[in-house]
Parts: C-alpha cells; structure tokens; sequence
C-alpha cells in the first residue's frame, strides 16, 4: 500500500521531465591519465520521467536503449509497481501518484550492444488543495445481516464518479453477484452502496479494497487507500404487517419469533415508511425528540430498545405508553412499537444488517435508497443503472 505524507495547502500542477545521468557509467580518461574510453561501446540510454504529477502514473521513458527495471519508491518506503510497453522503451506505474509526496526513481536500462547503466531521480507532487475523507460500512471485521450493503459516505463532492469507482473492488468468498451503485445520502453527501443481486448467503465473507490514493475525486483528492472486510451472519428476515399488526422474525426460512406491534398511525405525517429498510444499528436507550424529525412537541422521552431503520427517524423499540394498541391498532408517531418484554428479546435477537420487510395499505412510502440502506426497493436493474460504470 502506498502511504501518503501530510500534504500541503495548495495543489499546484507539476510537469517536470528529468533527463538522467547514467550513474554506473565509467569515466572516461583524459590527458592526465586513467581508463582510456571504449569507442566501441555505445553511449548509455537516455532515461525521462516524463510529467510526473499527482493523478498521473509515472512514466518513464528510453531512447538508444531499453527499459530492464524500474523502481519508484516514496520517503516512507511505499512503492509504485509498473510495467513496461512499446517495445521495453516506455514504463508506467500501475498506480497513479499521490499529491503532496516525494519520490526517488531508480531506472536500469540496456543498450543494443547489452551495456546496463542505472539512472536516479526524485521528485515531489504538489499538496492537495482540498482532501476528501470516507467513512465506511459496515464496520472492519464485523458479522452482519443478509442486507447490508459495502457503503461508502464520502466528506466531499464526487463528481468523477466513473474516476472513484473504478478504484473500488469487492472480493466475496463465493462470487457474489452484485454491483455499485451511487445515491444521495440522507445527509446530502455522495455514496456508493455494493448491493449483492439477492440477500447475501450466510457465512460469506467479503472484502473492500479502495485504492484511491491519488485519485481526484471532483471535490477533493484521496490521499490514502482504504480496507475493509466483514462476514455475513444468520439468514433472518423481519417481516413487518402493519395491517395485522404483527411482526415476525423469520430465521433460516422458519418463523422463530411473532411479536403484535404498532405501527405509525394513519392519515398524516406520523405514519410509517414501506419497503425494504435494514436495520443500521443497535442504539439501546436514547432520547428520542420529535421536533427532530419535523412533528412539533408531539414526545421527547428516553427509550430503550432502540433499533434505527431510517436515518429519518424510524425505529423499532420498546414502546410501553402504546400497549393498549399493540396487536390491533396503528397509533405511533412512524416507529414499530412493542412491549419491553418482546423489545429486549428481539433486540437481543436481531443483528445489524437484518432486512425489515414492511408492508401496509396506509404508509407514507417507500424507504429511499439513501435514507438509511433502501437500495433493496429497486429492482436488481435499476440498481445496476446507479453505477457510474453502467
């Protein structure tokens, strides 16, 4: 991985071409005595790093001779593999160079009549102006439900997006089928969510490689590369009837769990999303303040159980102030209540990443792809047409 010095407060471009000097070249003789020069030997190769600035491969070029190996190495002792072309007289590093860093560039090149001679180099990127950051999901070595896409949010503006994800590669244990695809989150910022065609298969285990360093983003540049890796969990499904009120939990294909809920009540702002919404995290006990979420003075109470579904607001949680409706009917302000009791069971049930399927004939739509993980109420090609590759 290459590792990135802190960079600077200003990108300026850089077009710099280096003519090297053949550094295990022999001296010549003179007057005064000394080796006297072969004539018969040709003269050694010119080597030029050609243009070598942040966003651009490194480039090395040959003339009189070919190109046998070259070595680009940053301060901190990263390097930048490559390969050679046009006849062993061209070389480019596979990876593009990093704002902000330092390189030495080692060059051996031969002649025609096999004469070897090495050349050496440095030279220094401009410092980005502008960084941009991610943050990812889920998180690194974690175990995670059936739904949870690879997310990606990023601190700046994308617009070369065709440029980002290219740099973006997921493995699977399996060959999972899947794709990127870019949404706006719920908080305005660029995302690329890789969904997997259906539901992951339990056990699977996937990794995220995102070589983005050096690469220009539109909004900022990426200075460093980024891991992640995590494994799927049980196969279980929340299916959620808001016309029954009833909520399942479905394990391995077999109902392990039947809870009676309220929903979001009818005719108005409090009532609750449909579709597909997966279950972001496990907050416990929180505050929960309905001013937050646009609805005036209508709570604000500490709640325990609290399982976010939407990054908008809607939960499912212990919710004891609704028992008399649990079961029949439909009088929250959008969330999933239940008793405490069937709260902390199913609580301690479900796991990141689970997909809540719900359904109900008054509802105030569906979850969108980027409030919270909704990229599952799309079909598998719409999703597809979301990537920047498509």
């Amino acid at each position: 991985m290459l590792r990135i010095r802190t960079p600077r407060p200003v990108l300026a471009a850089v077009a710099l071409t280096v003519s090297l000097t053949a550094c295990s070249a022999q001296a010549a003789s003179g007057p005064g005595g000394g080796p006297a020069a072969d004539a018969s030997k040709a003269p050694p190769a010119k080597v030029t790093v050609v243009d070598p600035a942040a966003g651009v491969p490194v480039t090395v070029t040959a003339t009189g001779g070919t190109i046998s190996e070259v070595k680009v190495v940053d301060a901190d002792g990263g390097s930048l593999a490559g390969r050679a072309a046009a006849g062993g007289t061209r070389w480019a590093s596979d990876r593009k160079a990093a704002p902000g860093t330092a390189y030495t560039v080692e060059v051996t090149s031969r002649t025609a009549d096999g004469t070897e001679s090495t050349t050496r180099s440095s030279f220094r990127t401009a410092a980005a102006d502008k960084v941009n950051k991610v943050t990812l999901a889920p998180g690194k070595n974690t175990t995670v439900g059936i739904a949870h896409p690879v997310s990606i949010v990023f601190d700046l503006p994308v617009t070369k997006k065709a440029d980002v994800e290219k740099q973006l590669k997921v493995t699977t244990s399996n060959a999972t089928e899947g794709s990127w695809g870019w949404v706006k989150d719920y908080s305005g910022r660029d995302r690329a969510d890789w969904r997997p065609r259906t539901y992951w298969k339990p056990g699977t285990k996937v990794t995220l490689e995102a070589d983005l360093n050096g690469t220009d983003s539109g909004g900022g540049w990426f200075v460093r590369d980024y891991r992640t890796g995590f494994t799927i969990g049980a196969a279980q499904i929340v299916k959620v009837d808001l016309d029954r009120h009833r909520l399942t939990l479905d394990k391995d294909g077999r109902t392990v769990r039947t809870i009676p809920v309220s929903g979001g009540t009818p005719g108005g702002d409090k009532r609750s999303w449909r579709g597909t919404a997966v279950l972001m995290a496990k907050e416990g006990t929180i505050n929960m303040n309905s001013e937050t979420v646009g609805l005036g003075d209508a709570y604000d109470k500490m709640v325990d159980y609290s399982m976010r579904l939407t990054w908008s607001g809607m939960y499912a949680h212990a919710a004891p102030w609704n028992a008399a409706y649990f079961g029949n009917a439909n009088k929250s302000s959008g969330c999933i209540g239940m008793s405490d009791a069937n709260a902390a069971s199913f609580y301690g049930a479900v796991n990141v990443g689970d997909p809540f399927e719900i359904t109900g004939k008054d509802t105030k739509g569906t979850v969108a792809e980027g409030n919270g993980y909704g990229a599952w109420n799309l079909s598998w090609e719409q999703w597809k047409k979301k990537s920047a590759l498509a």
